[in-house]
């Protein structure tokens, strides 16, 4: 099957429809949340939550001996929640910094979690619990009841950004000044923090204990490099996160023995990859021309300069000179003459050069600036 045919059988095929839907939605939860995550430099706190949710999904098979999703992720998201708030209590009752807290707790809980199913694979019933899924993600094993708890958790989170936008936005650029205005912090760290351990949990399934950080962060840092506005970063997270998702599900589904959850991240990868090199304002490309630029620029007033005190020795400042006169100077080439003829700096006539009145003006403003620079 080619990617063409996927995308036409989409709306009338259930099993692709219900995977790319829900691979697109958790694509945007995951871009949404991540920004926030992005922007408050807790980029290991999705892998720290990732890998904490697996003795909760090991522990929730123990208990109920049950197979559904459901009653699984709901043991993922309160180990989640505890590994969380273990991390904060290390932080803030301990001289550990984050990034010790959080290495701590992804792996006391992870090798937890790995002994647990290590026991639960050796039970008669083991090989039809699918707990090994969350590791690596079996977006396959996705059903219409996933995407319709992914989709209510895309409605709350949208929910609680819209309501909580203001303080959610002052928090995360100066916390200081939002306890100042009598905001509760705390509380909107909290919500913040659970809506992230939230959609990383509805993401186990189908990107894998082992893979959800990416995909909660590799959108966002895309999105970071095309923009400083808050709105849209979060609005490009998304859509670079849905588009992961769907691109990812299709290539999956069209190739042969090709995971879907790695897919999906190696997507959201070439995403990140082309925003570091493309981005206008950020981008490696585009700081690289600037760079050239703004070498060419020093080196035309390095001349120019140069060709000022020649020129301000006459009276007539479109007095003729012999470029020869430059070949002492390290800082001239041919180009730069050229270049400044092109910007009607100087008249090149022959092998004279004399000083525009648009040229000498030029010269008198750097001047005046190296002047100010030597007082």
């Amino acid at each position: 099957m080619s990617v063409q045919e996927y995308f036409s059988l989409v709306f009338t095929d259930y099993t692709l429809r219900t995977i790319t839907l829900g691979t697109a939605i958790l694509g945007i939860v995951c871009g949404m949340l991540g920004s926030f995550a992005v922007l408050r430099k807790q980029s290991l706190l999705g892998d720290a939550i990732s890998h904490a949710a697996l003795p909760g999904i090991v522990i929730a098979f123990l208990i109920t001996g049950a197979k559904n999703s459901n009653t699984l992720l709901v043991g993922a998201l309160i180990s989640g929640l505890i590994g969380t708030f273990w991390i904060k209590g290390i932080i803030t009752k301990t001289h550990l910094k984050s990034d010790t807290a959080l290495g701590l707790i992804l792996s006391l809980f992870f090798g937890f979690g790995m002994l647990l199913l290590t026991f639960v694979q050796k039970m008669p019933n083991a090989q039809q619990a699918g707990l090994d899924k969350y590791l690596f993600g079996q977006a396959a094993t996705l059903v219409e009841s996933d995407v319709w708890l992914m989709g209510g958790v895309m409605l709350i989170a949208l929910v609680v950004l819209v309501v909580f936008w203001k303080e959610f936005k002052l928090q995360h650029f100066d916390a200081d000044y939002t306890k100042s205005l009598g905001f509760n912090t705390r509380f909107l760290d909290v919500v913040m923090t659970a809506l992230i351990v939230l959609s990383i949990v509805i993401g186990l399934q189908t990107v894998g204990v082992v893979l959800m950080s990416a995909m909660l962060l590799a959108p966002a840092a895309a999105a970071r490099q095309w923009t400083n506005n808050l709105a849209v970063m979060i609005f490009l997270a998304a859509v670079f996160g849905a588009f992961s998702g769907i691109f990812g599900t299709a290539i999956s589904a069209t190739s042969n023995n090709l995971s879907t959850g790695p897919v999906i991240v190696l997507i959201a990868a070439f995403f990140v990859v082309i925003s570091f090199i493309f981005s206008p304002g950020r981008g490696l490309l585009f700081k690289q021309i600037r760079h050239w630029k703004n070498r060419n620029d020093l080196q035309l007033h390095k001349t120019l300069y140069f060709m000022y005190e020649i020129a301000k020795t006459h009276q007539d400042i479109s007095h003729p000179h012999a470029v020869k006169i430059l070949n002492n100077f390290q800082g001239y080439t041919k180009n730069s003459l050229k270049s400044l003829a092109d910007r009607e700096y100087i008249t090149v006539d022959g092998a004279m050069w004399s000083l525009t009145p648009k040229g000498y003006e030029k010269a008198i403003n750097l001047y005046n600036q190296q002047d100010n620079l030597n007082d």
